[in-house]
């Protein structure tokens, strides 16, 4: 732990723990490789007032929508992962202050995580042995609320097909899915790792919906938290999107993207929009 002993002085204890880094905390800013946010708009977007009936009528219209933070509540289940990591390996408060902050501006694939897990904590362990472990206990701790859960069937019976598209390893996403029941109640889904291409990659929602029996040609929706993969990332495979305002904002603004169509709190008010546009 002798190695967080200057980091220790960056935190302010008034804040919420995944918002304790600032610029005046070079050391665990260059240890993560902190970057500038990068996936956040210029400014306040409001809920945009425009006419949507009759898009595409008589099509069966295609929704896809992101999973982490999204569809499934990652956040929370992050924060149990590792408040049982702490107490496994026996570390503290201030490890678990760590771990919070490094997944809060941590993106991509999880392998460098965990390598800076195990280089600062001294653990023993290889970091891809932590990287497996982490996929096999997420699965379990991932849930849905239960109006968004609702709000998909509702979906699915006035006809809408719907997909998923979701960056991250295939057992850890699959596991999502399946283990929250969302297998069950929507047509496809495609995981970055699965299928060798992530979001914003066109390709990907292109693949996605071909998984749903349908094709992009008839147009179609993409619904998801992140400004970059899955608003400007949809725009650019000819998609229309709804932004899902993220629960933790960045202390920026500096989207330069396409803006979204609509911007909700929440996947129930999503689908709202979704089936108004029928």
């Amino acid at each position: 732990m002798a190695r967080l002993s200057r980091d220790r002085q960056c935190l302010d204890n008034r804040r919420p723990v995944t918002e304790r880094v600032s610029r005046s905390c070079p050391d665990i800013r260059a240890r993560l490789m902190i970057a500038p946010a990068t996936n956040t708009p210029t400014g306040p977007l409001r809920h945009r007032a425009m006419s949507v009936s009759g898009y595409r009528a008589g099509v069966r219209q295609l929704a896809l929508f992101d999973l982490d933070d999204t569809l499934v509540d990652r956040a929370s289940a992050f924060n149990a992962w590792a408040e049982e990591f702490v107490v496994t390996h026996r570390l503290d408060d201030e490890a678990l202050t760590f771990l919070l902050m490094a997944d809060a501006h941590h993106s991509g694939p999880m392998g460098s995580f965990f390598a800076t897990v195990s280089e600062t904590f001294d653990l023993g362990e290889a970091p891809e042995r932590l990287w497996a472990q982490y996929r096999r206990r997420m699965p379990e701790l991932a849930s849905c609320e239960a109006r968004d859960v609702d709000a998909l069937r509702r979906l699915r019976r006035a006809g809408w097909r719907i997909g998923i598209v979701t960056n991250g390893m295939t057992d850890n996403q699959l596991g999502k899915i399946r283990n929250t029941g969302l297998d069950s109640l929507v047509d496809g889904w495609c995981v970055s790792d699965e299928v060798g291409v992530r979001k914003p990659d066109p390709a990907i929602f292109r693949l996605a919906a071909d998984r749903c029996g349908t094709s992009l040609d008839q147009g179609g929706w993409m619904i998801g938290d992140n400004l970059v993969h899955d608003v400007a990332g949809g725009h650019a495979a000819g998609m229309r999107t709804i932004w899902l305002q993220p629960r933790r904002r960045p202390e920026s603004w500096s989207f330069v993207g396409p803006a979204p169509d609509f911007v909700v709190d929440s996947v129930a008010e999503a689908v709202e929009v979704l089936l108004r546009s029928g």
